[in-house]
């Protein structure tokens, strides 16, 4: 898939990361973390409903509602002291929170390598960010029955 087929949230995530110079995407992704919504009290208060993400290196978990009318809204907690896992959680909350199921399901499974930080962060945390987009997708698949 191109860039093209992304939705415009997520073209537009790539679109800003394309457009400032390698040793400015770190910042970026900094910018990112510190604009993940804390959890809505009803996963706050039930943090056994979220999914844990083994892949990422740090303690990350989600959680997926998908609404009648089939709109995704995406939930995240990652410590504040995880500020790459939390910019790459923004990053997809940004994207994908709000979107119709098949739009997420859309999202290519390689989507975080569109972001140019391959060099600049581990394979490990690009693998995490891939693995975040893969439980997001399994569970809207799961909720669609």
């Amino acid at each position: 898939m191109t860039a093209a087929a992304l939705n415009p949230r997520l073209q537009e995530i790539v679109e800003d990361f394309a457009a400032v110079p390698d040793k400015d995407r770190l910042q970026l992704l900094l910018e990112y973390s510190q604009d993940l919504p804390a959890l809505p009290e009803r996963y706050a208060e039930h943090r056994d409903l979220l999914e844990p993400v083994p892949e990422c290196q740090t303690p990350l978990f989600l959680a997926v509602e998908m609404g009648p009318d089939s709109a995704v809204h995406v939930f995240f907690e990652a410590p504040a002291e995880a500020p790459t896992t939390r910019g790459f959680a923004a990053i997809l909350h940004t994207g994908l929170d709000g979107l119709d199921a098949d739009e997420v399901l859309a999202v290519p499974a390689e989507f975080s390598t569109k972001l140019g930080l391959q060099h600049l962060v581990s394979p490990l945390r690009l693998r995490g960010m891939a693995a975040m987009l893969a439980r997001i997708k399994r569970q809207v698949r799961d909720q669609r029955g």
